[in-house]
């Protein structure tokens, strides 16, 4: 198969090196401005074939049933590239956050839905880790009971993209590249992971808040009007479970109180805690036995061949050749996107928000 990634970056990197764990052969193209980029990228991966224009190596030659497009460049250039991608006859995987606004995702369903091709978010790189889906797999037996709590908490002190993190990629803080700060660049992941455990089939967002706590380390020299500090409360109505659910939903990579790490889902027969990002750590089950409350481990399972990035390209892979998939496409993709955008609208209004979440569009999914 043939892979054509937009953008010669460092994501670019991790996309090209998953391309070689795939169940076939695949030959690289990728394209970027940037020619001190494109060398860099040679230098890793030398079979590829470079191109200053991402038009250009789209043209270059026709397209066939299973050529895929990875765009990787920052939020800004998602919508040029997806459509460049989506024109040229390509099924199309985009970065996340998977747009800059609301309006931009609906117009890339939309030309996918012209064009006859799969659109997907790589914001699915947690779906399918093993202890996530042990998770899902107690909540489906009925062993939680109904369930009606999420705790959904992940805070660093310090690991903003941008400064702690990739601080050459000052993109990261500029709203007018970045579309926002950690709910941009984690919560497509956080809503991701929530639904698919949960299931709902709609989201209400009664209350969020953003904050940008300062430091020492905060730059002086260029554009910083990001967020990196945020909270939600949620209700979930679920496709499966008749009671609604409330979610207290927190993300921040710079915070000066302590870090917390929670993931945890009480019903009315057993909790579940677990470290939703963390695969090393294990998943409790807590129950009442005897009138007195005991934990045992869920195990998982051994692991898989793939890590948290493989997963975007090896679950859209297997969607565009219908193997079991955990792709979030179509519809699906920018559903999860209208979250982020409605947490935003909350927080600036205060008015509440409710977002419909359409159903996968394959419920095939194995492990990985």
């Amino acid at each position: 198969m043939r892979l054509y990634l937009i953008g010669a970056g460092v994501i670019a990197h991790t996309h090209a090196e998953a391309a070689a764990k795939l169940p076939q052969a695949v030959e690289l193209r990728v394209a970027d401005p940037n020619a001190e980029a494109l060398k860099s990228f040679l230098s890793s991966f030398p079979e590829s074939m470079t191109f200053a224009d991402a038009e250009q190596m789209l043209s270059s030659e026709p397209p066939l049933d299973d050529d895929i497009v990875i765009v990787a460049t920052p939020p800004f250039a998602h919508l040029e590239g997806t459509r460049l991608a989506l024109k040229s006859g390509r099924h199309t995987l985009c970065e996340k956050p998977f747009a800059m606004n609301d309006e931009e995702a609906e117009e890339m369903l939309l030309l996918a839905e012209v064009e006859g091709k799969l659109l997907g978010c790589c914001s699915v790189r947690y779906k399918g880790m093993l202890h996530n889906e042990a998770v899902k797999k107690v909540i489906r037996s009925g062993a939680l009971g109904d369930i009606y709590h999420a705790t959904f908490v992940n805070k660093w002190t310090r690991s903003r993209a941008g400064i702690e993190y990739q601080p050459a990629s000052r993109w990261f803080l500029d709203k007018s590249k970045s579309g926002g700060g950690i709910l941009m660049d984690w919560g497509p992941y956080d809503f991701a992971t929530l639904i698919d455990v949960l299931d709902p089939a709609e989201i209400e967002v009664s209350s969020a808040w953003t904050a940008k706590p300062h430091t020492a380390a905060d730059p002086q020299d260029v554009v910083y009007d990001v967020e990196h500090h945020v909270g939600a409360q949620l209700t979930f109505r679920s496709r499966s479970n008749a009671c609604p659910i409330a979610v207290h939903y927190e993300r921040g990579t710079c915070t000066h109180g302590s870090e917390q790490f929670i993931g945890e889902i009480e019903g009315t027969l057993g909790a579940l805690r677990w470290t939703p990002f963390d695969s090393r750590q294990p998943v409790f089950l807590r129950k009442d036995h005897d009138g007195v409350v005991v934990e045992e481990i869920v195990d998982p399972g051994p692991r898989g061949p793939y890590t948290v990035m493989d997963h975007p390209l090896v679950h859209f892979y297997n969607q565009v050749n219908a193997l079991p998939s955990h792709a979030n496409v179509g519809r699906r993709a920018v559903d999860h996107f209208l979250c982020i955008g409605a947490l935003y609208k909350c927080a600036d209004s205060g008015e509440k928000q409710l977002v419909t979440v359409a159903p996968a569009i394959d419920s095939r999914e194995a492990s990985v």
